[in-house]
Formats: C-alpha cells, structure tokens, sequence
C-alpha cells in the first residue's frame, strides 16, 4: 500500500460527493452502487445501530424520529435563531438547546452535536473512497457555501477533527466549481458561479487569469435551496389532502417523511416533463376505509409555488454585481451548480436576468468536489503555488461596543488573507483586562449581528484611565478563520488567541464517536464514475432485473383528530418501496398480486404490541 493521498470532499446538505487527481485529471469516487451521491443522512435504528449515507436514507420513510438530514443549515447556529425555528417546522428529528445557544440533536438516548453529525458522514465518505481507491486516505479539503460565517466555518473544521481527517484547507463552493471550470485551461475571464443546492445558495463573481482564481464579490443564504422547494410542494400536498378529507397528514412524523420523500422525487419528474403525478398510497384511514394521495400537478403550477424564492436568489445576483462594481455584460460566462439549478424555472430565471446562456461546461453535481481535489493535489504537490485562490470575506466581521453599535474590522467582500490593526485605550483607572466581542454581520446593530467569539486581553500594568494602549490585529487566514493578537506596547505584553467554536460552543458528546480504521485492501477496486445522471441510471436498470412496482407493508395505525364531526380518521403509517416499472407479462401479474394475508398479520401484530 502507498502513502496516504487526499481528496476533495463536496460536504453537501443533501448529498456529498468526493473526488481525487490521478495522473494530473480530477474525477469522482463512485460508491459500491455505482453512484457518486451520497446522502448526507444519519440515523440509528431500532437496534442501536448507527447508519450513514444510503442505509439512513434507506429507512428514513419507517424512522424520521431518529434520522438527520439537511444537518448543514442548522450547524453553527444558535438555537434561538430564525433559521433554527423555521427548521424545526419542517425536520422531525428532535432539535434541543445546549450550553450557549448550541444546537444539539437527540437520536434515540443519545444527544449528538452537529459537528459530531458531520463527522459521521466525513468519515463515511472516506471510507467509501478508501474502499474504491484501496488507499488510505488522512487529509482532504472539505468544501463549504460562500456565505457561511466563521461560526459555521469552525464547526466543519471541527468535525474533520472528531473524523480524524486532516483538513488541509477549508474553500467556497463557487470558487472551488470555477476551479473545476478554468484550472489549466489558460482563460481571462470573469464568471459567475450561481450555486444552489439542497439547502444554501452562494453566488460569487471571480476573474479569471489563466491559474490565478480572485473573487471579486460573493452573496448568498445560508438557508435557501432544494429542500425549500420541497417543503412548497410538500404544503400544497397538505393542503389538498385536508380540504378533502379534513386530516392534517404534518403532524404525524410518518406521513409528512413520505410526503416529503414523494415530493422531492415530482420536483426531479418536472425537471424533465409538463406534469407529475404524486401517488401515496395507504396515508391514512377513515370511516369507509383507507385513503390515499393522488394528485397531479404541472410544472407551471410548481413554478408559481416557488417562484418567489427563485427570485429572491436574482436579488442577491444584483447586490453581488454592484459589489463587484462589474455590469452584467463584463462577463464571460454564468455557471450553474448545485442540483436545485436543473429546475427549468432557475435555469430560464438566470439566463433573462444576465443575459446569457448558461454554461455546460461545468457538471452541476461534480464540479465542486472536482475543484476541492485540484486544490488539494495542489497544496499537496506544489504547496499551493501551482493555483493561486484570492478569495473574500463574505460578512463584516466587526468589535460590539456600547450603544447597540458595530464598529467594522474587515468590511464583506474584502480580500483574504487580510490584517488589520486598531489601538485601544484604558476606560477606567488602573483597569486590568480588556474584553473585545467579536461580531459577524452586515448590519450596523450589534443585537442583529452574529457573535463568533470573545477576546479577553489581560495583565495591563495599573495607570490612570486613558494612559494604557493595547495594539490589537486582526488576521483572516485564507479560509476566512479569524485570530486576534493583543499587544501592550509599553510593556511587550502580548496574548494571542484563535476565535474558535470548539473552545466557546461546540460540545463534544461522544469521545470515541469514529471506530478505529479498518485495513485498507491493498487491492483496488474497479471505481464506476457516474458522469451524467443518465448514465447512472442506465448502469443500474442493466445490472438490477426488474421487480413489480409497489409493494405494500402496513405498519401502524395512529388516532389523529380532524376537524368538525364528519368522520373519525387514523392516519396510517406505511413502508413501501417504488422500483423500476415492469413492462413484462410476469411482472403485470406480479403487480396484481395481493400481499400474503400471513405477512400482514406478523407485521400488524408487531407493531401493535409495541404500542400496547
């Protein structure tokens, strides 16, 4: 076996992808299936059992309770925060407060931190491209949305630590999918990367000078994406169903995850045609029997359902520009990544609003852990000097001071890495310490803005109020971490100090969350990369023999109330499985076939035993 090698690791909200350079050309790492997705999803089932990626997903539909996904939009956020409340409408995990505001996450008895979270899936992910590549894998760029703050930032550096993966560098996604556009293609050009993906939307404007990559402005929300547009779908759903039948199917966690589930996979249908049908079998029970979900709706009706957050995206495309101080024209190319971008609505959007087609020469799913990968072949070979990445400060980080107010240190879009210094004086006779706040946000008002850290200068030598200065700098590192060095220059006095999460707010529950790693084969295993969606499910309908369609296992039945008198209704809780459409006689017949009356009854009597 070889020396440990390094990949580039898309951590995604939905999905995450990896990549590696071999012999100069970057590609994905395909899992065992064939497919380059994996699901950011993790959970325990009822044995205790701890599952990552496609098994988690796998069951989400019979266990929502104790499955976490979309984990990305909550971590490094305080629990009080808007984004967290609008979270918790939505996710049927359960998301409790921790010490100073952390969000925490309950999965069975255990309480797991959202670093911890995405630790499991670093380390799923390695393990997946160790297995494909049979090498040992130790170090790896993760890649994270523009428009995260430091608090964010840190949080992922943090789980690559409980991961035990050396993280070499942290770097935007649109700046790491421009790598994967221009690197060695000798351009001079500026491009905008429009990301949006299943949970956040990033737009960045960068100029391109054959290798050197220099961010001009960057925008974006952390909490805009795919799953927002499910959960639009997901609302009309339930509001279609109550007015027939006058159930609410989102207050039970079953029935809303297969709801959500189904409308995920029509939002994919009308990417590709007019209409969809969204048919949910089994959702609940009534007076004169079980009811089900059976709907169409047509593209343009989905449009007008989501059409608003698409153009909330444009506004911040505008702000972007002027920040830029660049027109519309001034570019060169628009690239679209990010899955949530191969809805016709995003695509047709982007292209009346800059005024160009948007370019191909990117794959919306690849192309940021193809970047992640040049630029940690890069780092690892030349020591980063082969790609030069002049990227920006997406938010002002700023000092709180009294009267509500933000006294700005490093305005947004301004370069990284980035020093600044500011003098500060004693307020009080013979004051001994100093205490900074340090604030992340664009507003003026200090309550508006994100707290990332607190910097406690001490040892200053006794004098009357106004006669001690302290000599503070400022330091963004390349990936937009900050670090604070004070200095009395009267004594030489000087503290140091890194802002960090893990020191101030990220709880670490479980010590030994990451098993020892297993030996690595030292032979390697064919890798299948999926290029093109197309391609993926081909290698899969020519591999899998067809199966019948539906089938059908009931599980539990659940009172739920309804409005009025009209009827007195259970909702059904149901696990099934949609497979490839059977075209053959035999798998008609299998179609039709009626669930063995034996089966039902171990299942029913099962679950009912649990709940008596």
């Amino acid at each position: 076996m070889g020396a440990p090698i390094v990949i580039g690791i898309d951590l995604g909200t939905t999905y995450s992808c990896a990549a590696i350079v071999e012999r100069g050309r970057p590609r994905v790492i395909s899992d065992t299936g064939g497919s380059y997705l994996i699901p950011s999803v993790v959970a325990i089932d009822d044995k205790g059992n701890r599952l990552v990626g496609q098994s988690a997903k796998r069951q989400i539909l019979i266990n929502p309770r104790n499955t976490v996904y979309a984990a990305k939009r909550l971590i490094g956020r305080p629990y009080s925060s808007e984004q967290v409340k609008e979270a918790k409408q939505y996710i049927k995990y359960q998301v409790l407060p921790a010490e100073e505001e952390e969000v925490v996450i309950k999965l069975r008895e255990d309480m797991y931190s959202l670093s911890e979270v995405s630790a499991l899936i670093l380390d799923h992910i390695r393990n997946v491209a160790q297995d494909r590549l049979g090498k040992e894998i130790d170090k790896a760029t993760v890649t994270v949305p523009a428009y995260f703050n430091d608090s964010q930032r840190q949080a992922v550096r943090l789980a690559g630590k409980i991961a035990q993966l050396d993280v070499i560098r942290i770097i935007n996604e649109p700046t790491a999918a421009a790598l994967a556009y221009g690197f060695g293609k000798e351009l001079n050009q500026k491009v905008a990367v429009y990301d949006l993906g299943g949970g956040t939307f990033d737009l960045s404007v960068l100029d391109i000078r054959n290798n050197i990559f220099e961010v001009k402005a960057t925008g974006g929300d952390t909490f805009l994406g795919g799953v927002d547009f499910d959960n639009r779908l997901a609302e009309w759903v339930f509001y279609k169903f109550e007015k027939q039948y006058e159930i609410d199917l989102s207050k039970d966690p079953i029935a809303h995850q297969r709801v959500q589930d189904a409308c995920e996979q029509v939002k994919i249908e009308l990417s590709g045609r007019p209409q969809a049908r969204i048919n949910i079998p089994f959702i609940a029970s009534g007076a004169n029997g079980t009811l089900n979900i059976d709907l169409t709706i047509a593209r343009e009706e989905f449009e007008r359902l989501i059409e608003d957050l698409v153009d909330s995206t444009l506004k911040t495309c505008e702000r972007v520009l002027e920040d830029a101080k660049l027109k519309k024209e001034d570019l060169s190319a628009v690239l679209l990544v990010g899955g949530s971008t191969r809805v016709p609505l995003v695509a047709k959007k982007v292209e009346e609003f800059f005024k160009i087609s948007p370019s191909k020469a990117v794959h919306p799913d690849e192309a940021v852990a193809l970047g992640a990968a040049i630029i940690a072949d890069s780092i690892i070979r030349t020591g980063g000097k082969e790609v030069m990445l002049l990227d920006v400060l997406p938010i002002t980080i700023g000092i709180k001071v009294p009267q509500d107010r933000v006294i700005p240190i490093f305005e947004r879009n301004s370069s990284v890495p980035n020093q600044k210094q500011k003098i500060f004086t004693s307020s009080a006779d013979n004051q001994s310490s100093l205490s900074l706040t340090i604030l992340q946000g664009d507003s003026p008002k200090a309550s508006e803005c994100v707290p990332i850290g607190e910097f406690k200068f001490t040892g200053l030598r006794q004098a009357p109020k106004g006669q001690v200065r302290v000599e503070v700098s400022f330091y963004i590192s390349p990936e937009g971490v900050l670090s604070v060095t004070a200095r009395d220059p009267d004594t030489g006095l000087e503290q140091k100090s890194e802002i960090m999460v893990e020191s101030s707010q990220s709880k670490i529950f479980h010590e030994n969350l990451i098993q020892p790693k297993k030996p690595v084969a030292k032979t390697k295993v064919d890798t299948v990369i999926s290029r093109t969606v197309t391609r993926e499910r081909k290698i899969k309908l020519e591999s899998v023999k067809p199966e019948p369609s539906k089938e059908f296992k009931q599980e539990e039945t659940k009172p739920v109330e309804t409005k009025g008198k009209k009827t007195k209704a259970t909702l059904t809780a149901t696990k099934y499985r949609e497979s490839t459409p059977a075209t053959s006689n035999s798998a008609k017949s299998a179609k039709q076939k009626k669930p063995e009356p034996g089966l039902l009854s171990r299942i029913f009597s099962k679950f009912f035993s649990k709940n008596e």
